[in-house]
């Protein structure tokens, strides 16, 4: 039964170094030498889903596609300033 060496973590200069270094090798190899990480997550919005129509879903997606913008930034955009618009004192 062959020994496992237990390999030693390189210092790097940047991140960019060690997020290299990472990505062309096992982080597993490497795992009982990672320093314990601490913090806090404070998760401030939250997502909510509506049902739409598929053709309006269809069209949604064709102008967001046009407009090279991900659908969702440009149905909380329009929305925004639906709802701004006709209920100014909404926030």
């Amino acid at each position: 039964m062959a020994e496992s060496k237990l390999k030693s973590i390189p210092d790097f200069v940047s991140l960019d170094e060690l997020v290299e270094f990472f990505d062309t090798h096992d982080l597993g190899e490497y795992w009982e030498q990672m320093p314990e990480a601490h913090f806090e997550v404070d998760i401030k919005k939250r997502r909510h889903l509506f049902a739409l129509d598929e053709e309006l879903a269809d069209k949604l997606t064709e102008i967001a596609l046009s407009r090279q913008v991900p659908s969702v930034v440009l149905i909380n955009s329009w929305l925004r300033e639906k709802v701004l618009g006709n209920y100014p004192d909404i926030q």
